[in-house]
C-alpha cells in the first residue's frame, strides 16, 4: 500500500488483493475495503476469482492469508488505522452481558403482549426462563467443549462425568417449563438442584480455592471469567425456583403460576359458555 498521508494534497491509495469467487467472497476482504474507504483511501481492488489464482498469489508473495494490503491482513489494517484489535484470548463478560441485554427486552415484550404492561412480575420470571433456555442452547452448540470446561470446577460433574452432559438439557427443560408454568414440581426440582450445585461449585472454586478459571455458562469456547456473575446466575435460578414453589402452594401471588390458573379458569368458563352454540352448530351440520 502506498501511504501518502504526509502529503495533504495527495490522494491516499491502497492496493487490496482479496478472494471474490462465485461460491465464496472473503468476509475479511469486504471488511478491509470498508475500513480503507472509511479512512478516505482510494482503493485499487484486485479480485482473486479462483482457488488456483489465490494459491498462486499467496505463494508469490509468501503470505498465508488474504486479503493482503501489503501491511498485513485485516487485523494489521485495524492497527495501522489506529483501531482496536480484540484479543481472542482475553477474558470478558461481554457474552453474558449481551445475552442478558437480549433476553431482558424479550421478556418485557412478551409481558406487554400478554398483559398490556411490560414491567410486571411475569416479565421478571420470563427473563430468568428465557436466559436459561438461551444459555442451554449455547452450551449445546458444542457439548464436548462445554463438558470439558465444566469439569474444571463443578463438584458433581467431577464425581459423575455424565452430569456434565446432562446439565444443558436439564437447564433448557427447566427454563421451558418455567416459561410455560407447566409441571412446576419438575421445573422447581431441576432448577433448585442444578442451581444449588452450581452456586456451591463456583463459590468453592473462586472464593475458597482462589482459582482463576473460565466459566462454561455460555459454552465451552468462551472467555468469560468464573466469578461473581457466574455465581449470580445460579442464585437467580435458585430464587426463581423458590418463588415458583411458593406460588404453587399459594404463599406467593402473581407471575406465571397465577396466569396459568387464570388461563385454566378462563378456558373452562369459555368452554361452558360456548357449549350450546357448539351443539347447535354440530346439529346443523348433521341435518
Amino acid at each position: 500500500m502506498s501511504d501518502m498521508s504526509n502529503h495533504p494534497t495527495a490522494t491516499r491509495k491502497a492496493v487490496v488483493y482479496r478472494m471474490v469467487m462465485p461460491e465464496h467472497t472473503c468476509p475479511y476482504g469486504l471488511k478491509a475495503v470498508h475500513l480503507l474507504k472509511r479512512a478516505r483511501y482510494e482503493v485499487e481492488d484486485h479480485h482473486l476469482t479462483t482457488r488456483e489464482e489465490t494459491d498462486a498469489f499467496k505463494a508469490e508473495h509468501g503470505v498465508a492469508t488474504t486479503p493482503q494490503i501489503f501491511i498485513g491482513g485485516h487485523d494489521d489494517l485495524r492497527r495501522f488505522l489506529g483501531k482496536r484489535v480484540a484479543d481472542p484470548k482475553a477474558a470478558s463478560y461481554r457474552p453474558v452481558l449481551f445475552l442478558f441485554s437480549v433476553t431482558a427486552p424479550t421478556a418485557l415484550a412478551a409481558s406487554y403482549a400478554v398483559t398490556g404492561s411490560a414491567f410486571t412480575l411475569l416479565a421478571a420470571e420470563w427473563f430468568i426462563g428465557f436466559s436459561m433456555v438461551v444459555l442451554a442452547l449455547l452450551k449445546l452448540q458444542n457439548i464436548e467443549s462445554f463438558a470439558t470446561m465444566f469439569l474444571n470446577y463443578d463438584l458433581l460433574a467431577k464425581r459423575w462425568i455424565p452430569y456434565s452432559y446432562v446439565y444443558p438439557f436439564a437447564e433448557g427443560l427447566a427454563g421451558v417449563l418455567m416459561i410455560s408454568g407447566a409441571l412446576t414440581w419438575l421445573s422447581v426440582s431441576i432448577a433448585l438442584f442444578i442451581g444449588t450445585i452450581g452456586a456451591l461449585s463456583v463459590y468453592k472454586a473462586v472464593y475458597v480455592d482462589k482459582r482463576e478459571l473460565k466459566c462454561a455458562c455460555v459454552g465451552g469456547s468462551s472467555n468469560v471469567p468464573l466469578g461473581f456473575i457466574s455465581l449470580t446466575e445460579n442464585l437467580m435460578m435458585i430464587a426463581m425456583a423458590v418463588w415458583m414453589a411458593l406460588a404453587a402452594v399459594g404463599l406467593a401471588t402473581g407471575g406465571v403460576h397465577s396466569m396459568s390458573q387464570n388461563r385454566t379458569h378462563t378456558v373452562e368458563a369459555s368452554s361452558q359458555a360456548q357449549a350450546p352454540s357448539t351443539t347447535a352448530y354440530r346439529g346443523a351440520i348433521t341435518r
